[in-house]
């Protein structure tokens, strides 16, 4: 199965931020796997998928359902120096489902800059 290219957005005082998730992983290889419990993933109770700009729908939800239910658990997510989710909330929410209590994750060390700044979604390369 192949991977979809994908990027992490995250506001900043400069606008929209992008990393490159496939730079974002290739970066975590080094990284120690940790257990970190889910009441630790903040996203979990945020808004995570609305842009404010896009609603989701029941086919939205059904093709997230799909990309959950695809994911494989044996890869960790992501996760920034603050310990923030950078990737994988399908992997998040897969554990959650199977009733786990913690999630296997990397976290950074330090501030990763991102790939791209003040970009709208789709002026990004797929």
């Amino acid at each position: 199965m192949a991977v979809r290219h994908q990027y992490h957005f995250r506001q900043s005082k400069t606008g929209l931020q992008a990393r490159d998730v496939a730079v974002l992983i290739e970066k975590t290889a080094e990284l120690p796997i940790l257990s970190v419990p889910l009441e630790k993933i903040q996203e979990l109770d945020e808004p995570y998928w609305d842009t404010g700009e896009v609603r989701l729908t029941a086919r939205a939800v059904a093709d997230h359902t799909r990309l959950i239910n695809n994911c494989d658990l044996s890869f960790p997510v992501i996760l920034c120096s603050e310990g923030r989710l950078m990737d994988s909330m399908h992997r998040v929410c897969k554990t959650i489902l199977l009733g786990h209590q913690t999630v296997k994750a990397v976290q950074f060390p330090h501030y990763i800059p991102p790939d791209y700044t003040d970009v709208k979604p789709e002026q990004l390369p797929y």
